[in-house]
């Protein structure tokens, strides 16, 4: 007898549940809305820490979120696992025509594009959903308007666009611009700095989270640092600050 998957036993697992508890059973795609992108963002910490442990856990609470919505689905009659599993297969063989004796090779990017513009006029941005993280939404947008040529031939491009976008943030500031204008220059700027990245091949939320990581390191040494050689971080000043920061870096 075939091990039934892990799929099938946590769509079992809901149903029980949805039978059993109040709670379950009260819960609708709305209220579970909020639970998924939590689970999502932790998954995704869990996955930047490569922590095996905690990637199998999440990974859990993503499936049974997923799982979730397979059987609200299915209790509406709007479709079921299986459904989705065939349009999985379907969408995989249109994008991989090579591997299924369907065709050659074409880009990634084109092949999306097709289907999202087949029967339909929406552009190349259609379906980005509106509720992205700004990094990645930048990112997306500069991939998707790249598949159709509208890109830099090499990371030249965007690193002197990045330096223009910085000297007219200079100059607003250095003007005294209201906020809503310097805010679209730094919007502007960040946008830039989104785009050497991918040219660069580098993830921007990835380059980001690495900052984080290194600077909260860094001040977090900082303090301990201070706090050997009795400095108040507090009351310190910006030159004493940084003549701790420097020692820090020092050290690597």
């Amino acid at each position: 007898m075939q091990a039934r998957s892990a799929l099938d036993r946590a769509i079992d697992l809901v149903r029980d549940l949805r039978a059993r508890c109040p709670w379950d059973a009260a819960q609708t795609v709305e209220t579970l809305r909020p639970y998924l992108l939590e689970e999502t963002h932790e998954l995704d910490h869990a996955l930047g820490a490569g922590d095996p442990a905690a990637i199998r856990e999440e990974l859990g609470d993503v499936l049974l979120n997923y799982a979730f919505q397979l059987v609200l689905a299915e209790e509406r009659g709007d479709f079921t696992a299986a459904d989705v599993g065939e349009t999985l297969e379907r969408k995989m063989q249109r994008r991989h025509p090579h591997l299924f004796d369907l065709g050659p090779p074409e880009p990634w990017e084109a092949l999306k594009r097709r289907e999202r513009t087949a029967g339909d006029p929406l552009g190349v941005f259609a379906g980005l959903p509106p509720s992205l993280p700004g990094l990645l939404m930048a990112q997306r947008l500069g991939e998707r308007a790249a598949a159709v040529g509208f890109d830099w031939p090499d990371a030249a491009g965007p690193a002197a666009k990045v330096r223009e976008e910085l000297d007219e943030v200079e100059r607003a500031l250095a003007a005294g611009a209201p906020a809503d204008a310097i805010a679209d220059e730094i919007g502007d700027l960040l946008f830039s700095v989104v785009n050497l990245a991918r040219k660069a091949g580098v993830a921007p939320h990835v380059a980001m989270e690495r900052a984080n990581r290194k600077f909260r390191a860094r001040f977090e040494a900082l303090e301990r640092l201070a706090a050997e050689r009795g400095v108040d971080v507090a009351t310190a000043g910006l030159e004493r600050l940084d003549a701790l920061w420097d020692e820090v870096k020092a050290r690597g």
